[in-house]
């Protein structure tokens, strides 16, 4: 992998992507004193695209606002893209007829929803449901733009009031608009040339679904697996255990809501669950090491993430807890009184 990773964290260390237009250019050039002559925008054919900035390392593979991606599958970028979206939301239309699904629905970029209508005119095709796979606010903050536009759009969402971000934003339930409908394990949702069956898979979030393509035999992974870099969770015991399933939903490609397309799903899977395997021996062998009063997360981490700048440390040391909570449930590890510092069950206080 490219990029460099902060696996243990839950993060990625990537660059910050922007839109290149004339307004992003500047803020750029304002933000991060890049030089202006770098920064491009396809003016020839008036659109704005994804690049990576040039004077980050390393890049990111620039990707088109709308891409065919398969016979059934075309991609659309949410036009939100930054240090933790890489190019943007993606998000996609499914069918090859003219009713077609719609994944996800970006951050509520004007760009995004101008594009989807652009698509969809082209492809003499309309959207007959859309179906988020979790409640972050770049998979749904385009909602309310979709059914401004076709108010007869059906929304489904796994636990469809299950929208936190909503309740300390400015944006709130009510102006979403129609009430979701709720998502089933193992629902199927069917149009010409394709069959998607959702599946719960808890992890980056407790509402978070993948969505099996049985034409394809593909995934759409949402944020739980991502094009480039690790995903971002809420508990690592949760999400491992999400990964081992999706690993043996399917033989074929990843369609993941960041990122390019993962041409080796379930290889990509496996090397998720490896890595986190991998910094989960680190911190157990860590903890192994003489200690009277045990380790606090951040002693932890200045063992395992030597060489790693310290400005990162706090954000590892995050990581490195969500590992500690996992082994702790599992009973390998404990605290003594309830506080911060952690030793293995088996290794007597000194």
């Amino acid at each position: 992998m490219s990029s460099p990773v902060i696996p243990l964290l839950g993060f990625s260390t990537r660059p910050l992507l922007y839109r290149t237009s004339s307004s992003f250019n500047t803020r750029l050039f304002r933000l991060f004193k890049i030089p202006y002559q770098h920064l491009k925008t396809d003016h020839k054919h008036n659109r704005s695209f994804t690049m990576s900035l040039s004077a980050v390392k390393p890049p990111i593979t620039p990707l088109p606002e709308v891409t065919r991606l398969s016979p059934t599958v075309i991609r659309i970028l949410g036009g939100n893209p930054g240090k933790f979206t890489l190019q943007g939301t993606n998000t996609y239309l499914v069918g090859t007829g003219p009713q077609r699904l719609l994944i996800d629905s970006g951050a509520g970029e004007r760009s995004w929803i101008s594009a989807l209508q652009r698509t969809l005119t082209e492809e003499k095709a309309h959207i007959s449901a859309a179906i988020i796979t979790h409640w972050h606010h770049d998979h749904t903050g385009g909602i309310r733009h979709l059914l401004d536009w076709n108010s007869k759009i059906k929304v489904y969402k796994n636990q469809p009031t299950y929208l936190p971000g909503y309740h300390s934003s400015t944006v709130s339930l009510e102006q979403i608009g129609t009430p979701l409908l709720p998502i089933e394990d193992g629902q199927k949702f069917s149009v010409k040339g394709a069959t998607l069956k959702a599946v719960h898979t808890p992890g980056h979030t407790v509402d978070h679904m993948v969505l099996h393509l049985a034409e394809e035999d593909a995934l759409f992974t949402g944020d739980n697996v991502l094009g480039h870099g690790t995903a971002v969770y809420e508990d690592l015991g949760v999400y491992l255990n999400s990964l081992e399933q999706m690993r043996g939903l399917f033989k074929g490609k990843g369609y993941p809501g960041h990122g390019p397309v993962v041409e080796d799903g379930p290889g990509k899977i496996g090397e998720y669950i490896r890595h986190r395997q991998q910094r989960e021996d680190q911190v157990i062998a860590t903890l192994k090491g003489d200690s009277e009063d045990g380790w606090t997360p951040m002693e932890l981490v200045k063992v395992i993430y030597q060489g790693v700048p310290e400005t990162l440390h706090i954000r590892a040391a995050g990581g490195v807890t969500q590992i500690l909570h996992k082994l702790r449930k599992e009973g390998k590890v404990t605290t003594d009184g309830g506080g911060d510092r952690w030793r293995l069950t088996d290794r007597p206080a000194l």
